[in-house]
């Protein structure tokens, strides 16, 4: 079977994109917003496009750069760089935590940390071993996770739900509708998948991102959109607001439960190719650290393969899947507040989209960052500026020319 471009685009784009968003991120954005997470969805959209657009330029400007980090050095200079990289390996250390927390709260609920810890290790081992999702492999995952997710919506919405009325009566206010699009940005999040493919994996021209990044961006928001309004029908905005396992107990509340085990296969073809894309983006932040003497070159690849995998494991195991949650999407919009300032300074003629939306998903990304829960701000400031601290103490300087 001939899969077209963009076609394939969005399907590379998607198994990336699907991930911890929909698994446990209408939770906390209803606990910030109420019924309004689902408003805030568009938000978090929009800046997702904004930034999708911005990597896609950079890496249109420099394909041989390592990622993010080597854009955003180029384009601002090297302690930029720094701040920007620590920012990325927080928010993907921060967003694989709790993915695979999430993986183990449906699938392996008894014993959530170690089917967590365990997803990590095969997930990174594949990783270092070369191991590539293609467009088919992609197509499956995405097929499957789309068709358990198309049986949650349809099971809420044929049962009457059970004395939950939904009131959006006076709002939340701009702190709270903020809030909710700043932990509902990573469910958009993963596009660089086809915006800034990792080596080796498949490159697309213009023409196709054209078509394939607002493509990828608006199916992931009606996905998204589907979900969140149909666990919100059935567990009302108090009880989703509590809820670690949302799609699950909208499902037990809707008379599913025989369906469990098929949403446990769900959550497994969303969590694996998901996780993968993240560790991968990582690991190349790590690279291009160590090309540029900001990290230590190692003698052997394979520090470059644990660290975020260890540190995403310790918080899988410490935090629950919401709070690591916040943290990856803090870390995560701060990286790309800096994405977008390189990419605003961009010629002209490196340029396929205009340079206001790199202005806005400047904007965007630095106003969902500080919109972040106050502890999750708080412990992702922290972190950042212990990572651009480690990286200032362990510089070393690389041969020029």
């Amino acid at each position: 079977m001939t899969i077209p471009p963009r076609a394939g685009a969005v399907v590379l784009g998607l198994g990336a994109v699907l991930g911890v968003g929909v698994l446990t991120g209408f939770a906390p954005a209803a606990a910030e917003a109420g019924a309004w997470f689902l408003p805030a969805l568009a938000l978090a959209a929009l800046a997702a496009l904004c930034c999708a657009f911005s990597t896609a330029d950079q890496h249109r400007a420099h394909p041989a750069a390592a990622g993010g980090y080597a854009y955003i050095r180029n384009q601002l200079g090297p302690w930029p760089a720094r701040i920007g990289g620590s920012a990325h390996l927080v928010g993907r250390a921060g967003v694989a935590a709790a993915l695979a927390g999430a993986f183990g709260s449906y699938a392996f609920p008894e014993h959530r940390a170690a089917a967590a810890v365990g997803l990590l290790a095969v997930t990174a081992a594949l990783g270092a071993s070369g191991f590539r999702w293609g467009t088919r492999a992609s197509l499956a995952a995405v097929a499957v996770a789309l068709g358990v997710l198309a049986v949650v919506v349809l099971a809420c919405f044929a049962v009457p739900p059970p004395g939950n009325p939904v009131t959006t009566a006076g709002g939340p206010g701009f702190d709270g509708l903020m809030g909710a699009a700043s932990l509902l940005f990573v469910v958009f999040t993963g596009f660089e998948r086809i915006t800034a493919p990792l080596p080796g994996d498949r490159v697309f021209g213009d023409r196709v991102l054209r078509f394939a990044i607002p493509a990828l961006v608006g199916f992931a928001l009606v996905v998204a959109l589907a979900v969140g309004a149909a666990v919100l029908r059935q567990l009302g905005p108090a009880r989703l607001a509590l809820s670690p396992v949302p799609l699950r107990d909208a499902l037990v509340a809707a008379g599913g439960r025989s369906v469990l085990p098929l949403l446990a296969v769900g959550v497994a073809a969303i969590a694996v190719p998901a996780l993968f894309a993240v560790l991968g983006s990582a690991r190349r932040t790590l690279v291009g650290m160590t090309e540029t003497g900001d990290l230590p070159r190692p003698r052997a690849a394979w520090p470059l393969e644990v660290v975020v995998p260890v540190a995403a494991a310790l918080g899988a195991s410490a935090l629950p899947p919401a709070t690591a949650l916040a943290i990856g999407a803090c870390g995560t919009a701060f990286y790309y507040g800096f994405t977008n300032a390189s990419a605003r300074v961009l010629l002209q003629e490196d340029r396929t989209w205009p340079m206001r939306t790199a202005c806005l998903g400047l904007g965007l990304s630095v106003l969902l960052a500080m919109s972040a829960p106050a502890e999750a701000l708080v412990a992702t400031g922290a972190l950042i500026a212990l990572g651009t601290g480690l990286i200032a103490l362990g510089r070393v300087r690389v041969p020029v020319g």
